[in-house]
């Protein structure tokens, strides 16, 4: 039977036939989708959102060297934070398969970085599969397992957004039931990396490698397409459709199974080509070892390596190749007309409040991963920096250590609370810190598409579990002054931020209101602007609300949009915004 899936679908189905039973992760597009449609195998898959990346890891990882066979789930930078437990259970090595999930974003859709986490395979030691297209997904990931098994090494599947987001057909099989005894063999030699032991662990490795490159010689994943012999191209992943489509005549070399490198197979492709040409995103993690092997070969010469690589640019690829005009791709006419939308927190978001009364005070405010990043566009304009998960708090102790004059806010949202920010939480109070942190609890993670995290009480299957507290763990950590305040009372808003920034000590403010997008349902009733009370002040143009729209010089409110918090009457010095009866 065959089904149209994405690539994050087919990989779900590839976790469920391999005869994964622990499956772990942290949403972060583009890899959320997942997780979720693994946790639809309720009966046979025990899934999990993890607080962050790393105890997801951890969780996974645990399982494995119980001889489960397991997998967790991440985008690149998810894998930073995990990176810890990556390096060493390298060391450790598996009893049951596991597999890490990794999703790129060449391009930077939605990511703060642009990393290749092939680099991360070659830094650990473990074999990395990259797929094409959505049966590849499924066929890899089982794959992946197999590897990882028979050589009790993690592994990781490198998808791109692409890959993931992209549907073609996938065969489907049925499930493999693994018979094995869960339970950890007491044995420290091979699982407690202390040096003495330790240093046998990187003796192993190190000839699991090369190994490991003798499999990847002969599989199936790595395969040569004979053609035309003038031009050879090597290539992995998404990058293989685009050459398909560019260099239809040429000779290909297609990597699937793509570290440890296959070197007689590279050898053997590029004695029998003409010229070679090496096309990737990214980083030129292939050209470089192509030419470590003493091969003359083109990619970073004509294909660029920052962005996401497409058919468009791969011709004026060969265009510069060969000398010729480089195409001027189309202009794209769907949006010829339609005026500029600046991207903005979405109408009736909790989240605004907070940043329009930030807004009457000379701070410093360090931002961080989620919704309120678009808090740093005009007209609110309140975000000075953002990092990482986590920095917005860990930040805003530097800043005031580092001796700056104006008081300093981190704001942070719940899901990143929970994910990294309660030990930089713990460093303010260790180190007698002042910052105002301010928690945006919208109770979910709604960047990554809503999913659940400790302070909602559910769990990724929809169970009820217990609610993780913000405010007692603020004050676990020795935080004495938290407040929680509702974002869309304006003024009392205003209030509780003045006084905690006047405050000579660390604070805490948990700004508590749902996402309008998840509850799928106004906040309150529609508000209407009345042109006759209207002095065009345009204050209430400074929310950057999306459904207030300036028509001829004068503001009005597109009921359609309204999301009904009502910040717009409550900033409105003429009284001329009101609420729509019957709304």
């Amino acid at each position: 039977m065959r089904e149209l899936l994405s690539g994050n679908e087919a990989i779900a189905r590839g976790a469920y036939e391999a005869g994964v039973t622990v499956a772990t992760g942290y949403p972060g597009t583009p890899s959320t989708e997942i997780l979720e449609n693994v946790a639809k195998y309720k009966s046979e898959i025990y899934s999990e959102w993890s607080p962050n990346e790393k105890v997801a890891f951890e969780v996974a990882a645990a399982a494995s060297c119980a001889g489960a066979r397991s997998m967790v789930t991440m985008k690149h930078v998810g894998l930073n934070v995990a990176a810890d437990p990556l390096m060493t259970l390298s060391y450790l090595g598996v009893e049951g398969g596991f597999v890490a999930c990794v999703a790129d974003d060449p391009g930077m859709h939605s990511s703060q970085n642009e990393q290749d986490t092939r680099q991360y395979a070659r830094f650990a030691k473990v074999p990395v599969f990259e797929p094409a297209d959505s049966q590849e997904a499924k066929d890899f990931f089982r794959l992946a397992m197999e590897i990882s098994e028979r050589y009790q090494t993690p592994a990781i599947l490198r998808s791109t957004t692409r890959v993931s987001h992209s549907r073609s057909l996938v065969e489907l099989g049925g499930r493999e039931e693994v018979d094995r005894e869960i339970g950890i063999e007491k044995n420290p030699p091979r699982f407690v990396p202390i040096p003495v032991w330790g240093r046998v662990m990187r003796e192993k490795v190190a000839d699991r490698l090369v190994q490991m490159r003798e499999e990847a010689e002969g599989s199936a994943a790595n395969r040569i397409e004979e053609r035309e012999t003038s031009l050879g191209i090597i290539t992995a992943s998404i990058a293989y459709q685009y050459v398909r489509e560019v260099w239809p005549e040429a000779s290909v070399l297609k990597l699937g199974f793509s570290y440890p490198f296959p070197d007689r197979l590279i050898r053997e492709f590029a004695e029998g080509v003409d010229r070679l040409l090496v096309v990737e995103e990214l980083d030129d993690f292939l050209e470089e070892h192509v030419r470590s092997l003493g091969i003359d070969c083109s990619g970073r010469l004509f294909i660029p390596g920052v962005g996401e690589l497409s058919v468009d640019r791969l011709l004026a690829s060969k265009a510069r190749m060969e000398g010729g005009k480089v195409p001027i791709s189309p202009e794209r006419s769907f949006a010829e007309g339609l005026p500029a939308r600046p991207p903005l927190l979405c109408p009736g978001c909790p989240h605004r409040g907070i940043f329009y009364a930030l807004g009457r005070h000379d701070v410093v405010v360090a931002g961080d991963i989620g919704c309120y990043s678009l808090a740093a566009f005009k007209p609110l304009d309140r975000i000075d920096i953002i990092l990482c998960m986590g920095g917005g708090v860990s930040m805003a102790h530097g800043f005031d250590k580092a001796g700056e004059r104006r008081r300093v806010v981190g704001v942070v949202g719940d899901s990143t609370f929970f994910h990294s920010g309660i030990t930089g939480l713990i460093d303010i109070v260790y180190n007698r810190g002042t910052s105002t942190i301010i928690v945006l609890d919208n109770r979910t993670t709604a960047m990554t598409g809503h999913q659940d995290h400790p302070g909602t009480g559910r769990t990724l299957g929809g169970e009820a579990t217990k609610a993780i507290s913000i405010q007692e763990i603020g004050r676990a950590c020795g935080i004495d002054r938290v407040t929680t305040i509702n974002p869309y009372d304006l003024k009392a808003t205003e209030a509780a931020i003045a006084e905690e920034l006047a405050a000579q000590e660390p604070s805490l403010i948990v700004s508590l209101a749902p996402c309008p997008l998840r509850e799928r349902r106004p906040v309150g009733p529609v508000r209407t602007i009345d042109p006759e009370l209207c002095k065009v002040c345009k204050r209430c143009l400074k929310l950057g609300c999306p459904a207030i729209e300036l028509e001829v010089g004068v503001p009005r409110i597109n009921r359609f949009l309204c999301g009904g918090c009502g910040l717009c009457q409550e900033v409105c010095p003429h009284d001329a915004v009101s609420s729509v009866e019957g709304t």
